[in-house]
């Protein structure tokens, strides 16, 4: 037995979401996964009690951004960490989040593990066992 979290993932980059999702399910992660803001509001809004932890893009394409869904996941207590090769145009911005900044590239295994253990173990929050 061991326990499965949920990870929600905002990428914009297919083939690095795709790599973090591989990443996540090979440590045992159900993933829920998206491309733009909206649809992580959207899953937030679904699946706030279950979300455990999010790794968010910074820049997501059409000078839109992840700050909205950091700000969303602040309010219902879901910790996260930012994923981003976009570090200059953000920098000041990015502080004000204050969570942890991964650049990229980075080994999505590490990615996936840094945000896992950013989840509180004492919090409780959806952890479930599942089997092996």
């Amino acid at each position: 037995m061991s326990e499965t979290y949920n990870i929600l993932l905002l990428e914009d980059e297919p083939l690095i979401l795709m790599d973090l999702e591989m990443a996540a399910e090979d440590l045992g992660c159900s993933v829920h996964s998206t491309t733009t803001a909206e649809a992580a509001l959207a899953l937030i809004e679904q699946h706030d009690e279950e979300l455990d932890v999010a790794i968010l893009d910074v820049s997501l394409g059409g000078g839109k951004t992840c700050f909205p869904v950091a700000n969303a996941l602040k309010q219902v207590g879901i910790p996260f960490i930012l994923h981003s090769a976009d570090l200059d145009r953000h920098n000041e911005r990015i502080r004000e989040l204050d969570a942890e900044l991964i650049a990229k590239p980075a080994p999505s295994d590490k990615v996936i593990e840094i945000a896992l253990s950013r989840i509180d173990p004492r919090s409780g929050a959806s952890m479930r066992l599942a089997a092996e």
